[in-house]
């Protein structure tokens, strides 16, 4: 009778006790990697994965390679933090990973294409797809992963390294996802030797049996429209298997969409998903809400742009003028960088001295 009585209670506290809400965990962390005769190197990079045991599928995240060669030191992986977040909530494994040659990740830079005039896009494809087979072999020994299944996901230039990586699939690849994907740009609407980056897409494509998703603005200054048809149809051409997606024009360069709108590319991301038996969950992990209110001095209107700074990654601050005028810097370095390039930002907006306003969900006085 006793045990009966407990069990019951048991199951009482059982029904009025809330379920603790799911959870992302974010851990910062070195990937060891060897290459060619043994060299071994670590790279940079940022893990963002449901909470819990798993074993949850792997979507390894690489970045872009800016213009200016000046800035690869300064990139940090906690500038794709909110794109990993949306893939880590849809029950992905997601690890932001720096090549080399970028951020904090070791080494001298490896995928360069040489002179403009005769650059070899190959071999700086399959330079960048070295690094990504390093993370993915870094996630496969983690007991919370399940290496059977596996995506890629890259931005301009790691959108051309995630196509090379499909052109080679280590074991498990399932998909590759490529917002803006090329090389060679060096101006707007400027790209070194076109003709030779088509011809590669082509190479990609003729080993290439991967479901593939190509994103593209209809306003990309570095890769634009038409030129993006023809790296699509070199690849297709060639036996590639893709899907392109022509996106409505975003801000003053498309190039940046997949940073600067996340609402607009996750409903195709998730069509391509299901088209390929790769939703995981039926509903997403939700994200915390940041509570901090916004500055005094800013405008009903400029306060969207406080949401996004909510939004955005982490070494972040918001500096705002006494007329409403603002700026925002985020994944930066460290908080002196991101409080530097806040104010920096925050004159080209104002004649009047800015203040720092808040360093990551802290205000500041």
């Amino acid at each position: 009778m006793i045990l009966r009585v407990l069990a019951a209670f048991a199951l009482l506290l059982w029904a009025v006790v809330p379920a603790r809400a799911e959870e992302l965990t974010q851990t910062e962390l070195r990937i060891p990697a060897t290459y060619g005769a043994g060299e071994a190197l670590t790279l940079e990079g940022l893990l963002i994965r449901p909470a819990g045991p798993g074993p949850f599928p792997i979507a390894i995240m690489t970045h872009g390679s800016p213009r200016d060669a000046a800035e690869r030191a300064k990139m940090t992986p906690l500038r794709l933090a909110p794109q990993a977040r949306e893939f880590a909530r849809r029950g992905w494994a997601t690890l932001v990973v720096m090549r080399r040659g970028y951020g904090g990740s070791d080494g001298p830079l490896a995928e360069g294409s040489g002179a403009c005039n005769n650059p070899d896009y190959r071999q700086s494809g399959e330079r960048g797809a070295d690094d990504l087979r390093q993370a993915i072999r870094f996630m496969a020994r983690q007991p919370f992963a399940d290496a059977s299944r596996v995506i890629s996901v890259g931005v301009s230039a790691g959108g051309f390294a995630s196509l090379a990586l499909a052109a080679a699939p280590p074991p498990g690849l399932a998909a590759a996802i490529s917002f803006a994907g090329g090389r060679g740009s060096r101006a707007d609407d400027d790209v070194c030797s076109p003709d030779r980056l088509v011809e590669t897409f082509g190479a990609f494509g003729r080993t290439s049996r991967v479901p593939t998703l190509w994103i593209y603005a209809e306003n990309d200054l570095f890769f634009g429209p038409a030129l993006a048809r023809r790296l699509f149809g070199a690849f297709t051409q060639a036996g590639g298997r893709a899907e392109f997606v022509q996106a409505p024009a975003n801000g003053k360069d498309g190039h940046f969409l997949f940073s600067a709108a996340v609402p607009l590319w996750t409903p195709m991301v998730d069509r391509f998903l299901a088209a390929h038996g790769l939703t995981l969950r039926p509903t997403l992990i939700a994200l915390p809400v940041a509570t901090l209110a916004p500055p005094a001095e800013l405008s009903e209107r400029n306060r969207a742009g406080f949401r996004d700074y909510l939004a955005a990654a982490g070494n972040k601050a918001f500096a705002v003028s006494p007329d409403g005028g603002y700026g925002w810097k985020s994944g930066q370095r460290g908080e002196a960088d991101a409080r530097q390039g806040a104010l920096e930002n925050c004159q080209k907006h104002t004649r009047k001295t800015c203040r720092i306003a808040a360093v990551n969900d802290t205000p500041v006085r």
